[in-house]
C-alpha cells in the first residue's frame, strides 16, 4: 500500500482531442513544399518519393496512404489524424507534430530525428527502426503497438506512456526523461542507453528483466 504522499507516482500525458470538422477530398495532385492544407482528406494515395517539405497541415486527415520515401521534413501537422498509412523510409527529420493521433501505422526507416511531438497518441501498428534521435516529446502516449528497434538517443521525453506495447532493441543513450511510465510495456528490451532510464516508472518484474543488463553495466558478477 503506497505511503500518504506517493499515490502519484508519475505524472500521465494529456493526450490529444482530434475533432476533425467536415473535409474536403484532396485532389491537387502532388504535395509542394511549404504548402498549405487545411481541412483536407488524403486517402488512398500514393505519396511516394514525393517533396512537402516545411508543409502545414491542419484540421487534415491522412488514411491509408502510401508514404515510402515521402520527403516531409519540417512539416508541421496540427490537430490532424493519420490513419493506416504506410511506407519505408518516409522523412519527417525535425517535424512537428501537436494533437495528433498516428493510427494503426505500418512503418519502417522513419526519420524524425529533431522532430517534436507534443499532444500525440501512437495507436496499434508496427514501426521499425523508428529514428527519434534528438526529438523532444512531451504528452506522448504509444498504445498498443510495436516498435522493433526504435532510437530515442539524445531525445528529451516528459510525460511519455507506454501501454500495452512491444519495444525491442531501444536505444536510449543519452535520454533524459521525466514522468516516463514504462510500466505497460509487456516486452521490453535495450540495445544501448540503460543510464537513459533514469527518471522512467517500471514495474518490480521489468526491473528483474533489466537485472542482467544493470548488472553488466555495474561490472558485477552473478554467481550462484
Amino acid at each position: 500500500m503506497a505511503r500518504k504522499g506517493q499515490q502519484e507516482t508519475v505524472k500521465a500525458a494529456r493526450r490529444p482531442e482530434v475533432r476533425l470538422p467536415e473535409l474536403t477530398a484532396w485532389d491537387g495532385g502532388e504535395l509542394e513544399p511549404d504548402g498549405d492544407y487545411d481541412g483536407l482528406e488524403f486517402a488512398d494515395l500514393d505519396l511516394t518519393g514525393q517533396e512537402g517539405l516545411g508543409a502545414r497541415f491542419m484540421d487534415c486527415a491522412l488514411r491509408r496512404c502510401v508514404l515510402d520515401e515521402a520527403g516531409l521534413g519540417k512539416a508541421r501537422f496540427l490537430d490532424s489524424l493519420l490513419d493506416g498509412v504506410r511506407g519505408v523510409g518516409t522523412g519527417l527529420a525535425g517535424a512537428s507534430l501537436r494533437d495528433v493521433e498516428l493510427v494503426d501505422a505500418r512503418l519502417g526507416g522513419v526519420q524524425m530525428h529533431g522532430a517534436v511531438l507534443e499532444r500525440v497518441v501512437v495507436r496499434g501498428g508496427k514501426i521499425d527502426y523508428l529514428n527519434l534521435r534528438e526529438a523532444r516529446l512531451r504528452d506522448v502516449v504509444f498504445e498498443g503497438c510495436v516498435l522493433v528497434e526504435p532510437d530515442f538517443a539524445g531525445a528529451v521525453l516528459e510525460r511519455v506512456e507506454f501501454r500495452d506495447c512491444v519495444v525491442r532493441g531501444a536505444d536510449f543513450g543519452g535520454v533524459r526523461m521525466s514522468d516516463v511510465d514504462l510500466r505497460g510495456v509487456a516486452e521490453l528490451t535495450l540495445a544501448r542507453g540503460l543510464e537513459g532510464l533514469a527518471g522512467a516508472v517500471i514495474s518490480p518484474a521489468q526491473l528483474l528483466d533489466l537485472a542482467p543488463a544493470m548488472a553488466a553495466q555495474l561490472g558485477l558478477r552473478v554467481v550462484a
